[in-house]
C-alpha cells in the first residue's frame, strides 16, 4: 500500500509560473487595497472592479504553464498516495497531473451564485455584471474573500491528520487556517517546509526540515530523499 504524502502549496510555487504571489512588498495586490478585491464588503461596493479584477486573473491563467515543482509533485503519484491542498486559485496542479487537489481558497475557473453558494459551475472567460443563475442572482468568482468561512478547511485537516510525509512549498504560513494545518499532523512523521524566505516556525517539531530554496529546486531534493521511503 503506497504512503500518505499530503501536499499544502501557496503562492510561491505558482510564482515560478509567472503568477505574482498574493500581495506585494507595498501590500498591494495586483496594485489594489486587499480589502478593495477581496471581500464581500469591496464587491458590495463595486462589483464591476472585483469582476475585473479577477476576469484579469483568470485571462493570465490561459496562458501560464505549471513548473517543474507542480510536474514532480504529479510525478509522485507513480510511488505515493498524494493529496495537494492548496492556498492557491490557479489549476496548475492539475495541469501537470496531479489527480487530488483541494482548493482552500476557490478556484479561478469557477464561479457561484450570489443567491446560492453551492450553485458552482465552471468559467473560463469573463465574468461581468449581468451574468446571473438560472434564479437571477448574479454570479461572483468562486473565491473565498477575507472574513468569509473556508467550506474545504475539514477536508484539509482530515488529510493532514493522515499524512504519513508532509510537504509544505511555496507558503509564508502566515494565513489562517491554512497556516494552522501544520498543527493537525502525525507526530514524528517526516514534515519538508520548502520556501526560498522560509518563516520562522515558533516550537518547530523536530521532525521539521527547512529546504530554503524555490519550489522546483526544493521538490527535486524532497524527490530524492522520498526515493529512500518507498
Amino acid at each position: 500500500m503506497k504512503k500518505k504524502l499530503v501536499i499544502l502549496s501557496g503562492a510561491g510555487i505558482s510564482a515560478e509560473s509567472g503568477i505574482k504571489t498574493f500581495r506585494d512588498s507595498d501590500g498591494l495586490w495586483e496594485g489594489h487595497n486587499v480589502m478593495d478585491v477581496a471581500t464581500p464588503e469591496g464587491f458590495r461596493k463595486n462589483p464591476e472592479l472585483v469582476l475585473d479584477f479577477y476576469n484579469q486573473r483568470r485571462r493570465q491563467l490561459h496562458e501560464v504553464k505549471p513548473n517543474l515543482g507542480h510536474q514532480i509533485i504529479a510525478e509522485l503519484e507513480s510511488d505515493f498516495e498524494v493529496h495537494v491542498i492548496t492556498q492557491n486559485v490557479d489549476n496548475l496542479h492539475e495541469q501537470a497531473g496531479s489527480s487530488n487537489v483541494l482548493h482552500l481558497h476557490g478556484e479561478l475557473f469557477k464561479v457561484r451564485s450570489i443567491g446560492n453558494e453551492n450553485h458552482i459551475i465552471d468559467w473560463q472567460h469573463d465574468l461581468i455584471l449581468g451574468d446571473v443563475d438560472p434564479d437571477g442572482y448574479q454570479l461572483r468568482p468562486h473565491i473565498v474573500w477575507f472574513g468569509e468561512a473556508v467550506p474545504a478547511l475539514e477536508d484539509a485537516i482530515s488529510l493532514v491528520q493522515k499524512a504519513e510525509v508532509l510537504i509544505v512549498i511555496g507558503t509564508s504560513l502566515q494565513v489562517y487556517p491554512a497556516a494552522g494545518l501544520l498543527n493537525y499532523s502525525k507526530r514524528n512523521i517526516p514534515i519538508y517546509y520548502i520556501d526560498p524566505n522560509p518563516a520562522t516556525i515558533s516550537n518547530a517539531p523536530s521532525n521539521l526540515k527547512v529546504i530554503a530554496t524555490t519550489g522546483s529546486n526544493g521538490m527535486r531534493i524532497v524527490a530524492k530523499e522520498l526515493g529512500k521511503l518507498t
